[in-house]
């Protein structure tokens, strides 16, 4: 299990000029499968990242890592090309990322979307992705658990910044058809039992109360939603449909980028 440590704040703001930029593409590289998304048009793009695939032997992604990332580039070069068109000098491009992703894995995204040609990148951790599009507006403490074909993430966000993480390289993927969720529900437990023995504000016990955000392709997984609620004795939250809960979340700050791109710039001596 690798974390983050109590009380680092692991943010990068997204909250730059992009002038000039009037489109854009949300983006989702998970480790079995791509989700992209265009803000008023939906998911455009919803692709397999297994091996075999037409983008290589093997994923491209790998328990959450750029491990070729040749066939990566492939693959969101076609995803762009479908969805943007050849031109992308007005688009900017938002991915998101395991919160826990390392520095080469993020700058290595960097170098692949900035290779597409936008205007712009922003990269985005997938808890916070997550919390814009299906958690509570308050502020308050949120616990994000992310359970995917790879990974099992928990996040504890407090005032939108990640104020704690932990990460699990466990997911849906490792289990055997038939076998029930164990190994997924007892990395669950076991980051959210570490991240309350560590806590010294009393966030992780008022973000239990308000009950956990579940994303992800596991929290379609009815067997391992009842679990998890079970276990920690509180209700989750789920989304409408989990498995896309982080692209569009990626999408909504996409939303709000090309929004303040495009506003009209105040007139001198008067508020803006």
């Amino acid at each position: 299990m690798r974390s983050l440590r109590d009380g680092q704040r692991h943010v990068r703001s997204v909250h730059r000029q992009h002038r000039g930029a009037t489109r854009g593409l949300a983006i989702d590289l998970g480790s079995s499968r791509t989700r992209a998304w265009i803000p008023g048009q939906g998911v455009v793009a919803d692709t397999g990242n297994g091996p075999g695939g037409e983008y290589g032997q093997g994923s491209p992604v790998r328990r959450g890592r750029i491990v070729d990332t040749e066939s990566c580039g492939r693959m969101l070069g076609r995803i762009a090309d479908t969805a943007l068109g050849a031109d992308r000098s007005d688009t900017v491009i938002v991915l998101s990322h395991p919160v826990l992703a390392g520095p080469e894995h993020r700058a290595a995204a960097r170098e692949i979307l900035a290779a597409l040609g936008p205007s712009s990148v922003i990269v985005l951790d997938s808890a916070r992705a997550a919390a814009a599009y299906a958690g509570p507006q308050d502020g308050g403490p949120l616990l994000v658990v992310d359970i995917g074909a790879e990974l099992t993430e928990a996040t504890l966000l407090v005032d939108g910044l990640v104020r704690d993480a932990r990460l699990a390289e466990t997911g849906l993927s490792d289990l055997e058809p038939g076998d029930p969720p164990t190994a997924v529900v007892r990395a669950v437990l076991d980051m959210v039992m570490a991240m309350w023995q560590q806590d010294r504000h009393g966030a992780v016990l008022g973000a239990l109360r308000k009950g956990p955000l579940l994303a992800g392709g596991g929290a379609l997984c009815p067997d391992v939603t009842n679990r998890i609620a079970v276990r920690l004795g509180v209700p989750v939250r789920l989304p409408d449909d989990p498995a896309t809960t982080v692209v569009r979340g990626a999408g909504l700050f996409l939303s709000s980028v090309l929004r303040h791109a495009n506003a009209a710039p105040a007139l001198p001596g008067r508020a803006g």
